[in-house]
């Protein structure tokens, strides 16, 4: 199984970032939370800068 991003709903802040740096990957669900809404969304280099400038830490890689 490939690697995939995944967030802690638990941790997010919904600060939007995630968002603004890989829109094809991450967005803002009705509750403010992030998700992933395509794992493949954006290339693995968008993805990984998403996941280093999250303010909370709440995005990571799985598997």
């Amino acid at each position: 199984m490939a690697k995939a991003p995944v967030v802690d709903q638990d941790t997010c802040t919904g600060c939007g970032l995630c968002e603004q740096i890989a829109p094809n990957t991450f967005r803002l669900g009705d509750d403010g939370i992030a998700e992933v809404v395509d794992a493949q969304g954006d290339d693995e280099d968008t993805i990984q800068e998403a996941i280093d400038s999250c303010p909370v830490e709440a995005l990571s890689w799985q598997g």
